[in-house]
């Protein structure tokens, strides 16, 4: 699960709809206080999410108010559709699917980083409140607007610019630190989200159509298989509870088999007998040469010579 604050840019999106195949509950171990306390929580996990996003037009996007005087350059191409495919995903972080999703510092990361900040820069800034006029009048008088100055100035002067330095790399280590976090974030989003993205728009087509020929594939395989198992043959209705309790057993899953579909097919391919009420399937030797011909006319140019 995604442990970061993100923010999403709902008013660039259109519309967004969200389709999932298959849900099971899972338990899933979570760290909390840079892992000195662990929690087990349960969840429910997704095994499939398609995410279709339909970004605005430029003149759909809302006029920037005064909280919001400008805006931030858009990744997506307006008006865009995209459609992303991801696999194994937690239903509380699909907020983070979304396209152009910023991850944001928490109120306790702010403290993490402002406090020591503050803390850090408050003696910094009170030594050098009592030298910086002393460093104007030595600028002065380099620029001529003075006609002298005193060493004891001087060497304020020279505290005061080794102060303005420490100062500067003061707030660049801050500022550095933030980053960092900040890529600790994004690194986490990548690893826990889009490491778990399988397939991005016209390809996803062709990834689900081929899911679903290896689901009608593996009907008939099962169907086939059992009926074989079946001495002397079986009904359609326990056929469907056999392969329906081996599938249960097996993989530990509530499947509603579609028998009639997976015997349509073996019919079609002529690899059934069928005797009353009774269905069997013929021997493999049988099966290969039926297929291999069925095969072979599939090639076949079956239109009419002119």
């Amino acid at each position: 699960m995604v442990r970061i604050e993100i923010h999403t840019p709902l008013d660039e999106y259109r519309e967004v709809r969200f389709f999932r195949r298959g849900r099971r509950r899972e338990t899933v171990t979570i760290e909390d206080w840079y892992g000195w306390r662990k929690r087990s929580i349960e969840t429910e996990i997704y095994d499939d999410v398609v995410l279709l996003v339909t970004m605005k037009n430029d003149g759909d996007m809302p006029a920037a108010t005064g909280k919001r005087k400008r805006t931030p350059p858009r990744k997506v191409r307006p008006g865009a559709v995209m459609i992303k495919y991801f696999r194994n995903i937690a239903s509380a972080d699909l907020n983070a699917l979304y396209p152009d999703v910023q991850v944001v510092m928490t109120l306790r990361d702010k403290l993490i980083l402002g406090v020591p900040a503050l803390l850090g820069g408050i003696p910094i800034l009170l030594k050098l409140a009592s030298t910086v006029t002393v460093l104007f009048l030595v600028a002065g008088f380099y620029l001529g607007i003075k006609s002298a100055v005193r060493e004891d100035e001087m060497a304020a002067a020279l505290a005061a610019i080794s102060g303005l330095v420490a100062l500067g790399g003061f707030i660049v280590r801050q500022w550095a630190k933030f980053q960092r976090q900040s890529l600790i974030y994004q690194k986490q989003l990548a690893d826990n989200v889009y490491f778990r993205n399988v397939n991005n728009n016209a390809g996803i087509f062709d990834y689900i159509i081929g899911a679903a020929e290896e689901q009608e594939c593996k009907e008939a395989f099962l169907a086939y298989r059992f009926l074989r198992a079946a001495n002397g043959g079986c009904t359609e209705q326990a056929l469907d509870r056999t392969i329906e309790e081996w599938l249960r057993r097996t993989f530990e899953v509530e499947v509603d088999f579609e028998c009639d579909d997976a015997l349509a097919k073996l019919d079609r391919l002529g690899l059934l007998r069928r005797d009353g009420d009774c269905i069997s399937a013929i021997p493999p030797g049988e099966a290969l040469i039926q297929l291999d011909r069925r095969w072979d006319d599939y090639f076949q140019f079956a239109g009419t010579a002119r």
